[in-house]
């Protein structure tokens, strides 16, 4: 890895300045080798200022991609979220209840983007099992293995490989999201509360906010227990949604500010019923 990140560093340096989303790609990549880079390093080594890596590294932050450090940056911390296969064990009948229902809302010929977490998986299986001709662009390896089999066509981002959420992250997979407007995104998430959506998992948070961008129809799918959260890294406000699909009708702050933002709130019921 350390040769290859040398003969990339040789490769940009005949070829000139690179663009911003191959520098930051290059940082993770450092940072895979090294557990600190230092800022002032990092402006000789691509021939650019201290203020545009300053930004590079704030920015890599805001995603979860990275740690900020004094004059630098560090690899992030995993820290003690659940991996996906645990989120995949708990709660298993709400979660089929939220994907069931979205699915229920997919039309044949819709185009979607759908990203990675132990719901969104749920939703795939749910697409696949009514033959749902769709569109499909995801980071999520099982969400595309599911859907792959069936009736829907399916593009899988490139990016950073995460084992423990089996989905990629990371510029590249930013930059492939850019290229689409899609009909529908559903994301999940760790959390939402008064203040917004949020997400811990590093790097899921900058897939998801460009998600919600390329979409005209943008939907969470969050689970009861995630009422009140907030994440590591905040993915959007209330206002950046149209509905809410979730297992238990929300109350307090958080009601009054999902109505106030004019979010739809779907609620599926043990029985199959809907309340907004």
């Amino acid at each position: 890895m350390a040769e290859a990140a040398a003969q990339y560093r040789h490769k940009e340096k005949r070829r000139g300045r690179i663009k911003k989303s191959e520098r930051r790609a290059q940082i993770l990549l450092e940072l895979k080798l090294h557990p600190h880079v230092r800022i002032s390093e990092l402006a000789r080594r691509f021939d650019a200022s201290t203020e545009t890596l300053r930004r590079d590294l704030d920015a890599l932050a805001k995603d979860g991609l990275i740690d900020r450090a004094h004059g630098g940056a560090s690899a992030p911390s995993q820290g003690h979220y659940p991996t996906l296969d645990q989120r995949n064990a708990a709660r298993s009948e709400e979660r089929e209840r939220i994907a069931q229902l979205a699915a229920a809302q997919v039309r044949d010929g819709e185009t979607i983007m759908i990203d990675s977490g132990s719901t969104t998986i749920q939703l795939a299986r749910f697409l696949a099992y009514r033959g749902v001709t769709c569109k499909v662009i995801t980071n999520s390896l099982p969400v595309a293995m599911t859907l792959g089999h069936g009736a829907a066509e399916v593009m899988l981002c490139p990016g950073e490989y995460l084992p423990d959420e089996s989905a990629v992250v990371g510029p590249e997979t930013l930059e492939f999201l850019s290229q689409f407007h899609v009909d529908r995104c559903i994301i999940g998430a760790s959390g939402i509360s008064d203040e917004g959506v949020s997400e811990t998992v590093r790097g899921f948070a900058a897939v998801k906010k460009e998600m919600l961008r390329r979409a005209s129809r943008r939907q969470l799918l969050v689970g009861s227990e995630k009422f009140g959260k907030d994440g590591l890294a905040r993915v959007t406000r209330l206002d950046g949604l149209d509905t809410v699909v979730t297992d238990a009708r929300p109350d307090g702050s958080l009601l009054r500010a999902l109505s106030k933002s004019g979010v739809e709130i779907v609620v599926a019921e043990p029985s199959g019923d809907q309340k907004a």
